[in-house]
């Protein structure tokens, strides 16, 4: 058994670049593979249906579509295409630079008005086991938050947009095999620090053992610090495109709080656990440190307003 651990660790030694740059670039892969193909996966996920049936987006909101990528300026407006998804809020997915080009769910709550919430009122929502009663306080609360003005449909159409144009995908997959090489520099570095590189197998194992540990905080402390900034980078390229924009992610933010105080009432200690009492997400696992709060980002299209305006 022992013969056979140290012919293992000999071959590793011996390969362990290439079997580095191999797991690196399996790891990117992995993490890329729904974002190059996202026809075929990123939308079959998030599709809306009814009635066994794929719904299809509206006319209305094709046209929405369309403006924010002319209004946007983005590059290659053709890569982007745009589906009827489930949820309260646009998702995205894809590198829009790619032949594969970039989907974009937008859900059917932005088909309501406040003078016709039937794209909102028309669908059963079950909390707790519980159907909301769209009449309730707390239903009409809710139904008002999930209502958004032509404005507030852009900005939030046009931050996936940015998100994707800007590469936001490829720097997040990216986070994972560039701390997974970090394990490898760890390693090294401190074996020749204190002089071990040609030490005992388990004195080594233990520096391994430091250095796994060690490239698990790069990756938790640098994930998140990656996705804020992409968070904050797509709402002011969206605000940004003009002031109308602007004030609509103002809205669409102060929406979603709302929308999440209102869960978090409706859902009992779930909610609790889940939505802060501003309506803020608390982090989903103790690894994560902290989402990118939405006061945070409403705070930062409020900055940026007041700068264009000074």
């Amino acid at each position: 058994m022992a013969s056979r651990f140290l012919k293992y660790s000999v071959l590793l030694q011996k390969y362990r670049t290439p079997l580095l740059v191999a797991s690196c670039g399996g790891v990117f892969a992995a993490n890329m593979f729904y974002h190059v193909f996202p026809d075929v996966t990123y939308r079959q996920l998030y599709q809306a249906w009814s009635k066994g049936q794929p719904v299809t987006l509206s006319e209305k909101l094709e046209e929405v579509f369309q403006q924010v990528l002319k209004d946007g300026g983005f590059s290659s407006p053709k890569n982007f295409s745009a589906f009827a998804s489930f949820g309260f809020h646009p998702v995205g997915a894809g590198v829009p630079w790619l032949s594969t080009g970039a989907q974009i769910g937008i859900p059917a709550n932005f088909n309501s008005t406040p003078e016709d919430p039937s794209g909102i009122t028309n669908r059963n929502i079950f909390i707790n086991g519980k159907m909301v009663e769209w009449s309730s306080d707390a239903g009409s609360a809710l139904q008002e938050a999930l209502v958004f003005s032509l404005d507030a449909q852009k900005f939030a159409i046009a931050r996936e947009a940015a998100r994707l144009q800007s590469g936001g995908p490829v720097m997040s997959a990216a986070v994972a095999p560039v701390c997974l090489g970090g394990v490898w520099v760890y390693s090294v570095l401190m074996k020749q620090l204190f002089g071990i590189h040609a030490g005992p197998p388990l004195l080594r194992g233990g520096v391994n053992i430091v250095a796994l540990g060690l490239g698990a905080v790069s990756y938790f402390l640098t994930s998140d610090a990656v996705n804020q900034w992409i968070d904050y980078n797509s709402d002011r390229r969206a605000a940004g495109v003009s002031r109308d924009y602007a004030k609509g992610g103002v809205e669409f933010y102060d929406k979603i709080l709302s929308r999440n105080k209102t869960l978090r009432s409706l859902m009992g200690q779930k909610g609790e656990a889940m939505y802060a009492l501003s309506g803020n997400l608390f982090p989903a696992h103790l690894l994560q440190l902290k989402h990118t709060s939405y006061t945070s980002r409403r705070e930062g299209i409020l900055t940026l307003m007041r700068e264009e305006k000074a």
